[in-house]
């Protein structure tokens, strides 16, 4: 997975399904046909004096309600969820911006390898540990942790587009914030870290991409450049729109890269577009429920043209609804 030459593609499934997804049974056995794991493992931790996390779990209408409240001095933000689907966002005023930016005074990042050597002790050979940065938001940038964890896509595009002084003031100091997090992961042991950035262009545009998010991706590619780490953007999305943008910047891998439709880019175009980036392939849930001759002509098109490097499939985004059947035989088919 480090870009060499292999004699076999790679398959591999995130942790977070070995961990939430069907029983251990099930994937020690595809883990003995050849499956890969990829591992997620935090590299830093936070110390926050100004605000307390509270969480609080019941149940609603027979599912799991979690309510999450940030409480400081200066007033409280509340967030929930039913079962895993928020259904309500921290931030819905401007002045929501100002508690979140007090709640954010005094953050010290530190480095923290605990988890990652963890991982890779229980790992070993079976896969590969990626470096990740925890927070209040799901170790993305700030301006994406503002539009998907704390406001959601559309009071967020409202006030991006006023340029609403309580929001820009937070991005301020979350991005500096940020920045110290990748200082600190740039000692890990880790060398790839991720940014779970979840992008999809066509909820912001190229012109907020390139006015935000490029140079501050710069900001970060040059800190982890100097201490010889490589940095992974998870786009699931819709991309086309970028790629000039995306090729300008020295990104190691795009991950969970997905071609249409959940994309807008094939693997042949991606390769064109980025030919030394990684793709970290996500399987399209409607190729595993292709006929097996079908399934094997797609997988076979798209390693020949992602090329012999610098690539592999994985289960990234969702287990297929016939797992029982379609995860062995895209490994058959791969283990050729």
């Amino acid at each position: 997975m480090a870009g060499r030459p292999v004699e076999q593609p790679v398959y591999a499934v995130y942790d977070w399904f070995v961990r939430n997804r069907l029983c251990a049974d099930d994937w020690g056995g595809f883990f003995e046909k050849g499956l890969g794991q990829i591992n997620h493992a935090n590299v830093i931790r936070h110390e926050h004096p100004n605000f307390e996390r509270v969480e609080t779990v019941s149940r609603q209408n027979g599912e799991k309600r979690t309510d999450v409240r940030i409480v400081t001095d200066r007033g409280e933000l509340h967030e929930w969820y039913l079962g895993e689907w928020k259904q309500e966002h921290f931030i819905k005023t401007p002045e929501d911006y100002r508690i979140m930016a007090r709640a954010l005074e005094g953050v010290t990042v530190l480095p923290d390898d605990t988890a990652f050597l963890e991982s890779e002790r229980t790992l070993g050979d079976g896969g590969i540990t990626v470096g990740q940065l925890p927070g209040l938001g799901l170790g993305r940038t700030a301006l994406v942790v503002l539009q998907i964890d704390w406001v959601g896509l559309e009071q967020w595009s409202l006030d991006l587009a006023m340029e609403e002084p309580a929001m820009m003031e937070l991005l301020e100091v979350m991005s500096a914030i940020k920045l110290d997090e990748i200082r600190c992961a740039a000692q890990s042991p880790a060398q790839q870290i991720k940014l779970w950035e979840n992008l999809s262009v066509e909820t912001m545009g190229p012109r907020v991409y390139q006015r935000y998010l490029a140079p501050f991706y710069r900001d970060i590619l040059a800190i982890l450049d100097g201490a010889g780490k490589r940095l992974q953007v998870h786009y699931d999305g819709s991309l086309k729109v970028i790629t000039d943008e995306i090729a300008a910047l020295d990104f190691d891998g795009i991950d969970s890269f997905t071609e249409p439709p959940e994309g807008d880019m094939s693997t042949r175009e991606a390769r064109q577009a980025w030919p030394d980036t990684f793709l970290w392939q996500n399987i399209n849930l409607g190729w595993y429920e292709l006929p097996e001759k079908q399934l094997a002509k797609t997988l076979e098109r798209v390693l020949q043209d992602a090329g012999p490097t610098r690539h592999c499939f994985m289960i990234s985004e969702d287990i297929p609804g016939n797992w029982r059947e379609s995860i062995p035989a895209v490994m058959d088919i791969l283990n050729g």
